[in-house]
Formats: C-alpha cells, sequence, structure tokens
C-alpha cells in the first residue's frame, strides 16, 4: 500500500458540498497515510482516529493534528529538510476553526511522499 496523492482543492469542495462528511474520509485517509509515511509501529489506524474523534467531539482529533504534523516534522528532519514546527501549526489552526487548513497544508506534505 502506498500513499495516495489527492487533490487539495476537490477535497476541500468536497468537504464544504457534503457538509463535512467527505472530511472525515479525509481525516481517515490522512491518518493511514501518516502512518505510511512515518513507519510507526503502534500508531494508531485511520478508523481509531476517526471513532475517538468523533467520541471525544474531537478533542482526540486536535491531539492527533498536533501529534501527526510532530511526526511529519520528524520525518522531513530525517530526509535532511528544516523542521517547521508542522505539529503547533496544525494544532492552533485547528483550535481557531481552521481544521480544514490544517488537513489541506498535511495533504500538501503527504502529497510529496506520494508516489507519481
Amino acid at each position: 500500500m502506498s500513499i495516495q496523492k489527492r487533490s487539495i482543492g476537490l477535497c476541500i469542495v468536497l468537504t464544504i458540498v457534503t457538509c463535512g462528511i467527505y472530511g472525515l474520509y479525509w481525516l481517515y485517509c490522512l491518518a493511514e497515510d501518516v502512518n505510511l509515511a512515518t513507519a510507526r509501529p503502534n500508531a494508531p489506524s485511520g478508523g481509531l482516529v476517526l471513532l475517538l474523534s468523533i467520541v471525544t467531539c474531537n478533542i482526540y482529533g486536535l491531539y492527533w493534528l498536533y501529534r501527526a504534523g510532530d511526526d511529519l516534522d520528524r520525518q522531513r528532519v530525517n530526509q535532511g529538510q528544516a523542521a517547521g514546527h508542522l505539529g503547533i501549526l496544525y494544532l492552533l489552526l485547528a483550535i481557531f476553526g481552521f481544521s480544514i487548513i490544517s488537513y489541506a497544508l498535511m495533504q500538501s506534505e503527504l502529497n510529496e511522499y506520494a508516489a507519481e
């Protein structure tokens, strides 16, 4: 299984048009792709991230955004790139109501790891 390159604009439009339902699927896909990109053996699956985010009224979703950003940041450093403090960026955007922007930025980061 490999990381799939997704159109960020299309994902945003589908999330808005479906009143957030596609956003739940997008969260699932992001979690699965982050696990593939960072190769963390004990990372929660996409289904677990989605379930815990729904059950905790997105409190777990905020934690996961921070953790996933931190993991992607570590992956960047391992590849010789500069750290971007992605975890803090994703968390702050989500806290202020811009989770969709966090998802878009994370998808942009993951698209760099996608197989062409």
